[in-house]
């Protein structure tokens, strides 16, 4: 039996960064978390990701307490470690080290062998300006799109 596909989105990070490097890292989790992202109840808003010890925790991430979850059960937003090999962790300090740039949740997912990914970036913040030249491209593509469906 083929299990549905998990694919959680923060759709707010495009609009507020500009992504310029992405990396899949893997996450570690407990058994009612994995359970609860299978079912889809977790959250990437908010979420941020820093570096604590030479290693890259992820923060804020909120995954939804697994309903027949007992005393075991997680808590919500707690800190989750994320998996990268050496040199990946290496590369994303050295991208973070300039100012202005940070670590961002971009997607989360269950590959085909049924672990949990994360899908990170770097990134830049915008100006409001930026914004709302994103705003503006997006709402002319969508005017694009109907004429030519017409």
């Amino acid at each position: 039996m083929k299990q549905p596909t998990v694919n959680i989105r923060n759709k707010r990070a495009t609009f507020d960064y500009e992504l310029l490097e992405t990396f899949t890292a893997g996450i570690v989790l407990t058994g009612t978390e994995i359970k609860s992202i299978r079912l889809g109840k977790a959250s990437l808003v908010d979420t941020y990701c820093m570096f604590e010890k030479g290693e890259l925790w992820v923060r804020n991430m909120y995954i939804a307490e697994y309903f027949y979850g007992t005393y075991n059960n997680h808590s919500a937003r707690r800190d989750r470690k994320l998996l990268l090999n050496r040199n990946e962790l290496r590369k994303v300090l050295r991208l973070t080290k300039e100012t202005g740039f940070t670590i961002i949740p971009v997607r989360m997912f269950i590959n085909e062998r049924g672990l949990a990914k994360v899908v990170i970036a770097v990134a830049k913040g915008k100006k409001e300006y930026d914004k709302r030249q994103s705003l503006r491209e997006k709402e002319d593509k969508r005017a694009m799109d109907r004429m030519f469906k017409k």
